[in-house]
């Protein structure tokens, strides 16, 4: 058994490749977690468009608009498949309701801190309130080949799959 927490997609596809080295909550993990494995799960929810305009647009303009907690160089290819997979809406080839990952969950920053490691404009990669005050540092990512079907939750959860 081992913790899982569902985060939607392009952000748990993003983890899993390497590109989004925190995992920004508005909670602290538990210090039972940190470093040990947690599973990361893709929810349910179908990608915006909009959002992952929003997060291309923001990484291909670093000194004119707040930049997003990623990778530029791992995050940008796979959010340039996505939106040309489809025109007018989100890509459907990432996964869905399904483990895509385990990640060691390192030892957790103020979300402030985190942004200064990627630039002086850096911040939040969502617009929701409150989810920016602690980056859960993703270490080890190991990729689940192929990924696991799992309804997910919300919050921290148990996933009885293998890894």
């Amino acid at each position: 058994m081992m913790k899982a927490l569902t985060v939607w997609q392009p952000w748990a596809s993003l983890i899993a490749i390497g590109a989004k080295p925190y995992e920004f909550r508005g909670w602290r993990p538990p210090a039972s977690l940190v470093g040990q494995r947690l599973a990361i799960h893709a929810g349910a929810r179908q990608m915006k468009r909009s959002e992952v305009l929003a997060l291309r647009i923001n990484l291909a303009n670093p000194g004119r608009y707040r930049t997003a907690c990623l990778t530029p160089d791992l995050a940008i290819p796979l959010l340039d498949k996505i939106l040309q997979q489809h025109k007018s809406a989100v890509a459907s080839f990432l996964p869905l309701s399904h483990i895509l990952c385990t990640a060691t969950v390192g030892e957790p920053k103020s979300g402030d801190e985190c942004a200064r490691e990627f630039g002086e404009n850096a911040g939040n990669d969502s617009d929701r309130d409150g989810t920016f005050n602690w980056g859960w540092p993703m270490l080890d990512v190991a990729v689940l080949e192929p990924p696991e079907p799992a309804r997910g939750a919300q919050g921290l959860w148990n996933w009885s799959g293998q890894c």
